[in-house]
């Protein structure tokens, strides 16, 4: 049985399904949300201390405190900083949307 919580599935399904069908961003968009999410699955997990194949929804709580690593030690501009966390509301909206339907499949 699938954790429908696990975060793996979700991140899969939000770059294939949602980005490239649903959206059918550029490739370029689609770097830009991939390279977020290589930099805050590792941040998260290193945080959490809990591995990234492991990880659940719940395990992005830490959200504000990567947006304060962005800025501090990745010395990243305002305007990336904000980029990267509309890319996190976005995962966060596909996820909330789909994780009602999935409820509904059981």
């Amino acid at each position: 049985m699938i954790d429908k919580n696990l975060l793996g599935t979700w991140i899969r399904r939000f770059l294939l399904e949602y980005l490239v069908g649903e959206r059918n961003l550029s490739r370029n968009t689609q770097a830009s949300y991939r390279d977020t999410l290589t930099l805050l699955l590792p941040f998260a997990s290193k945080r959490t201390g809990v591995a990234i194949d492991k990880m659940t929804v719940d395990d992005l709580s830490v959200v504000r405190q990567f947006l304060d690593y962005l800025e501090r030690k990745r010395h990243c501009t305002g305007v990336t900083r904000n980029q990267r966390l509309g890319t996190i509301h976005s995962l966060a909206r596909f996820i909330g949307r789909n994780a009602i339907h999935a409820g509904q499949a059981d």
